[in-house]
């Protein structure tokens, strides 16, 4: 299947994952075949030593097909980048391979793409999200000093963490490609350019797990965040924000009813 007939492009970031993507593949395929549109999972392999390019090449062909990608640049952020700025879908976004945040909403994801969103953030913090936390009370301290920080950044967004985001595609690779934060807080980045740029936002529960072997450690990772959000702040408030085109393409939905599934046929 090329890109450009591509509807949704998930990327999906993977270092040492070879345990966990075939469930995560098995799952989130499912979810996108009942969309009902052509799309594809991109998994892309950040450099990793356990054999995930061999999980991914020999996955099962369907309905939904799987592409490998390869950054060899270590760092989430850069490997999300690589996947956005080799899709040329209409629509394009993330999910962690953990599959923390349940694939389930997706249908709600384009529908609101169709209706003129241009980004699509999933919230822990929205209050209808479901949220079974298990994490250390440093790492929950350490989590609301964080977000007082990056809302000197991205002001309109109440969470900008979780591993689910969705874009117009010209907005994900207008957005990416400038991409500086290859680290955890590479979504900061990302969504204050967006934000600079005009972008529609709309944020949406989630229903998420903490699932054990997160790759964030407070000790490791935790100082390094907030260095990254402050050299955002620094970078962006230095660029000129840039206008983004944002028309509007005239796609026919119909919700399905009985399964949540949105039915999309392009208008010429």
């Amino acid at each position: 299947m090329s890109s450009d007939a591509v509807v949704l492009d998930v990327v999906v970031p993977a270092f040492n994952e070879a345990e966990r993507l075939p469930a995560t593949l098995l799952l989130l395929r499912a979810a996108l075949a009942g969309l009902g549109v052509p799309c594809r999972v991109t998994v892309v392999d950040n450099a990793s030593t356990d054999g995930t390019a061999e999980v991914v090449a020999t996955a099962l062909p369907g309905t939904v097909p799987v592409r490998l990608l390869w950054c060899g640049e270590r760092g989430k952020g850069f490997a999300v980048r690589t996947g956005v700025l080799a899709s040329g879908a209409r629509y394009v976004g993330f999910c962690d391979a953990d599959l923390a945040t349940a694939p389930d909403n997706l249908g709600q994801v384009l529908s609101l793409l169709v209706e003129g969103a241009d980004v699509v953030v999933g919230s822990r913090a929205h209050p209808e999200s479901v949220v079974e936390e298990r994490h250390s009370l440093l790492r929950r301290w350490g989590a609301v000093a964080f977000r007082g920080a990056v809302r000197q950044v991205v002001r309109n967004v109440g969470e900008t963490q979780c591993g689910f985001k969705f874009f117009r595609g010209d907005v994900a690779r207008r957005a990416f490609a400038p991409l500086r934060c290859g680290g955890f807080a590479f979504d900061v980045e990302v969504l204050g350019r967006v934000e600079r740029a005009g972008a529609r936002l709309v944020e949406i529960p989630v229903n998420w797990v903490d699932v054990p072997g997160s790759r964030f450690s407070p000790v490791r990772h935790g100082w390094q965040s907030f260095v990254d959000v402050a050299k955002i702040r620094w970078r962006l408030r230095a660029s000129v924000a840039p206008t983004m085109p944002m028309p509007v393409v005239a796609i026919a939905v119909t919700p399905d009813v009985t399964t949540g599934a949105a039915t999309v046929g392009l208008r010429p």
